[in-house]
């Protein structure tokens, strides 16, 4: 009986068992048809999908893996250089539970079947290129994670965004989003980490985020919400991470913040905050950073700080504290970044500090603060950063200093110290930026060995330090040596013309004698000579002449005599020059920057203009000399009508020629008549305006940029301004050899440069070569700004204003800032800053920040398809506060990116700086060049630190 009953239940065994292996037979096929058209809906350039084939079981397939039963449960193809469109038929998987598709090139909008994906756990779209709005709210009851930042997603988020009632991650920073967060997102009681960063979101903090009490991270920043800091937020004891910066917050910090007992960062930077720091802040004993930098808090910084024995970073900069530093600062045993400057602190600074801290980074500077500086500044061993200019510091600089082998850059200038520098003081190895000028120390500089191998930038003056120069700096990579107004003597050393990186060479106000060596003609690089009110005797070397970047030329105030050579007016670079109250004789240079030299700067010689046609204005003509002969004065007086008449002739020939140099009207058969000016003598001689005009030149290579008068605003002043244009010479500048305009149109036109531009180029650069070019423009910029007088302004530092030749070099293109604003003076260009008021100086640091960021990201403004530069801006702060360097590097440099990922985490410290919205809170182009060079050059800090010091 038993055997006969087995019979049915055998069969129905054997026909469930048929029927399952049926359906995962189909299950398996759908999976397969899925993932093929998920295959055909990308492009796949380094070929990761090439196993994803019919013929090869899709759980072999790379990036796909699946659970026991063969089925798909997870797609991982994470940094594969993707793109096209993601396929709705990836949310079609019945059993997927992870995708991660981050940091591709994938595009277009999301599916809008993603809810239908009920098995998903995890979804990582980060990092790529997705647009249009955020998917709307939907009850996926398992999904925890949701990534979706770094994008250029737009819109408003969904008001039922609470319907992902599950999540435990939530990430859109780093997109376009606009409008509020919406209170729903107090229904997603789970959540535990909430960035919202890098948007255009507005509106006040939703009190409603108090009832999330299981959030650990929130990340608001860099966004536009204004009220208050809720008071709610204290209700989330759970919350280690705070991030509320760059917003426009307002009122008091709230003292229910000394609630979160577990918090260990807390970043309020850059709002409108004011008050007090609450005194319950100090109640967070497990605060490792601490940010409150760059708003209107007041008051003292408490005592109570000692209680936060865990610190490491406390920055407070930019505010209104007042009061002394507190003592309690010295027992933090765990701090190395101190950060106080630009508050109106005053007394003493601690005594002990550093003696019990590990400083690295110290920045008091601009305070009232007096006395001395305490000699256990430098205990720990670690200090590479000591800012401390624009107090009121007396005493000496301390000894322990000198025995400082980890510092890097020292600022002290604008104090009161005094004494003379300690003997190791001047063989610091590291240092690349020391400035003590403006104090009142002395002594003698040469009688101490200089071993200073890593120094760039030394600046001395305004002291009274006396005796001879040395012979040396110990250093090969000195760029900027100062020690004007000091007392030093003797001649200025010879060997000076071994420093070969040397641009700034500034020795003004001191009791040099001597002559002017011919070796500084070696200081090929060479920008800025200044040796004005000293006792330099002799003649201006000839071999000046033969230095390509010479700008600025000061030799006023000295015994200086002789002629002046000829050559010195062909120096092209030669902007400025002042060679007043000296003994010169002689016939003064009608070329170059003497053509038309201010008579201030010649007053005090006995040099005259010229003869003939060479007269310069501010000089008498040149006379010719008096002759003892009465038949020579007879002879003079018999030839002196036929010589007035044929002077008079001269003179009508002289002014012809004059205009005919510097503007000529020439008839065409195109646009009619034409003005032309020339700033480039040689190309006066081989080109002509059918030349310029065809843009074909034979033996010649030029470039030519046409304007249109009709739609451009050409301004009334175009031949004065182009002028200072053409008179800029700089390695890093093309040449401007010559400017026509008709009534209908006009046409720059400039040396040509062998090279690429900078879309060209770009991409195929590595990280060093990448360096080059931001250190080129930078320099330009840098001259551009403080060497040209008036300063000259790109107005629109975009990529196509770049060139960059075969050595790497970068070749600013510059064209009149007017001609391509609007009528009102506006410019429409990404490039020019978000404070639309005008150009300027700080408009062009703005698009120089952006060319940084597409260096380092290879993101630029156009790549939004909404055309705020402004997001890119954003997006590139969310990146860099993030700190995921592989996130955010051009994928083109990230083999460079393992041992160069201080560096460039530095770079774009200085591009963000750049592209601060407010214009007064960027850098000058001084500091840049400065900055630039300096990090590059020398060893990175290490601690990838996020904020700038006052530099």
């Amino acid at each position: 009986m038993a055997k006969k009953g087995s019979k049915p239940r055998d069969k129905l065994i054997m026909f469930v068992f048929a029927f399952m292996l049926f359906y995962m037979q189909q299950c398996r096929c759908s999976e397969l048809e899925l993932l093929l058209s998920m295959k055909a809906s990308m492009k796949d350039p380094l070929g990761s999908l090439h196993d994803w084939i019919p013929s090869q079981s899709f759980c072999h397939w790379n990036g796909v893996i699946c659970d026991e039963l063969s089925h798909v449960a997870k797609i991982e193809l994470s940094g594969k250089n993707l793109s096209g469109k993601i396929s709705e038929s990836v949310f079609n998987l019945p059993h997927v539970e992870s995708i991660d598709l981050s940091n591709n090139q994938l595009s277009g909008e999301i599916p809008s079947n993603f809810s239908s994906c009920l098995a998903l756990r995890f979804l990582n779209l980060s990092n790529n290129n997705f647009t249009g709005p955020l998917p709307q709210g939907s009850r996926i009851p398992l999904l925890e994670t949701l990534d979706l930042s770094n994008n250029m997603i737009s819109g408003k988020i969904p008001e039922n965004i609470g319907l992902f009632s599950s999540l435990k991650v939530l990430d859109f920073g780093g997109n376009v989003l606009i409008g509020s967060i919406p209170k729903s997102i107090a229904n997603i009681s789970n959540l535990e980490f909430l960035t919202l960063a890098s948007n255009q979101l507005i509106g006040e903090i939703p009190g409603e985020l108090g009832l999330m009490k299981k959030l650990k991270l929130i990340y608001l920043g860099y966004n536009n919400f204004s009220g208050g800091i809720p008071k709610e937020i204290g209700e989330l004891t759970s919350l280690y991470h705070l991030d509320l910066v760059y917003n426009n917050l307002t009122g008091e910090i709230p003292s229910s913040i000394g609630n979160l007992t577990n918090l260990k960062y807390l970043f309020l930077y850059i709002n409108k905050l004011t008050g007090p720091i609450p005194r319950s802040l100090f109640n967070l004993k497990k605060l490792v950073s601490l940010d409150l930098s760059d708003n209107f808090l007041s008051g003292e910084i408490p005592e109570l700080i000692s209680q936060l024995q865990n610190l490491e970073v406390l920055q407070l900069f930019a505010n209104n504290f007042t009061g002394r530093i507190p003592n309690a600062l010295t027992s933090l045993p765990h701090i190395q970044v101190l950060q106080l400057w630009s508050n109106k602190l005053s007394g003493e600074i601690p005594k002990d500090l550093g003696k019990y801290n590990n400083l690295t980074i110290l920045d008091l500077s601009t305070n009232n603060l007096t006395g001395k500086i305490p000699e256990s500044i430098c205990y720990s061993g670690h200090l590479f950063k000591l800012i401390l200019f624009s107090n009121s510091l007396q005493g000496e600089i301390p000894v322990s200093l000198s025995h400082c082998k980890s510092l890097q850059r020292v600022r002290l200038q604008n104090n009161q110290l005094s004494g003379e520098l300690a003997v190791e003081f001047t063989k610091l190895p590291l240092v690349y930026f020391l400035d003590i000028s403006g104090n009142n120390l002395f002594g003698s500089i040469s009688e101490r060995k200089w071993d200073m191998p890593a120094l760039q930038m030394l600046n001395l003056a305004r002291n009274k330090f006396f005796g001879t120069l040395p012979n040396s700096f110990g250093t090969k990579n000195l760029e900027n040596l100062v020690l004007s107004e000091n007392g030093f003597s003797g001649n200025i050393p010879r060997s000076f013309g071994q420093f070969s990186e040397l641009m700034e060479l500034k020795l003004r106000s001191n009791k040099l004698s001597g002559e002017i060596p011919d070796e500084l003609s070696s200081c090929k690089k060479l920008v800025t000579l200044d040796l004005s009110q000293n006792q330099l005797s002799g003649q201006i070397p000839m071999s000046l002449s033969e230095m390509p970047v010479l700008s600025l030329l000061d030799l006023s105030m000295n015994e200086l005599s002789g002629e002046i050579p000829p050559n010195l007016g062909k120096v092209e670079s030669l902007v400025l020059v002042n060679i007043s109250h000296n003994h010169f004789h002689g016939i003064l240079p009608s070329t170059g920057a003497f053509l038309a030299i201010n008579s201030s700067a010649v007053v005090g010689n006995q040099l005259c203009g010229g003869r003939g046609d060479e007269i310069t204005s501010g000089l008498p003509p040149c006379k010719a000399a008096k002759r003892s002969s009465i038949w020579w004065f007879f002879l003079t007086c018999l030839l002196g009508i036929l010589v007035l008449l044929v002077f008079s002739a001269l003179v009508v020939v002289f002014i012809q020629r004059r205009r005919e140099l510097k503007l000529k009207k020439v008839e065409s058969t195109q646009d009619g008549n034409w003005d032309i000016q020339f700033f480039d003598s040689k190309a006066s001689k081989s080109i002509t305006l059918n030349d310029i005009l065809s843009s074909e030149i034979s033996n010649t290579q030029i470039f030519v940029k046409k304007f249109n008068h009709v739609k451009l605003n050409i301004p009334k002043s175009f031949w004065t301004d182009i002028q200072e244009l053409g008179n800029v010479r700089h390695p890093n500048v093309v040449k401007l050899i010559a400017a026509c305009k008709s009534e209908k149109c006009g046409i720059l036109v400039y040396e040509y440069v062998e090279g690429k531009d900078w879309s060209e180029a770009i991409g195929v650069m590595n990280w060093e070569r990448r360096q080059k070019v931001a250190i080129g423009i930078a320099r330009a910029l840098k001259y551009l700004h403080f060497s040209c007088s008036p300063s000259i302004v790109v107005g629109d530092l975009s990529p196509r204003k770049v060139f960059i030749d075969g050595k790497d070099e970068a070749h600013l293109r510059l064209s009149l800032p007017t001609i391509f604003t609007s009528s009102k003076g506006f410019s429409s260009s990404a490039y020019v800053g978000p404070e639309y008021k005008g150009i300027s100086e700080k408009s062009d640091i703005y698009g120089f920040g952006l060319l940084l960021i597409e260096l380092l990201t290879g993101k630029n403004p156009a790549d939004a398809e909404f055309g705020l530069h402004e997001n890119v801006v954003d997006w590139a702060r969310y990146c860099y506060s993030e700190c995921h360097l592989e996130t955010w590097v051009d994928p083109a440099m990230k083999s460079d990116a393992v041992n160069n990922q201080n560096k460039m985490v530095e770079m774009m410290n200085v591009a963000l700086q750049c592209t601060a919205s407010e214009a007064t809170s960027r850098p000058c182009a001084s500091d840049v060049a400065k900055t630039l060079d300096s990090f590059v050059r020398s060893n990175s800090c290490g601690l990838g630190l996020k904020r700038c010091s006052s530099v």
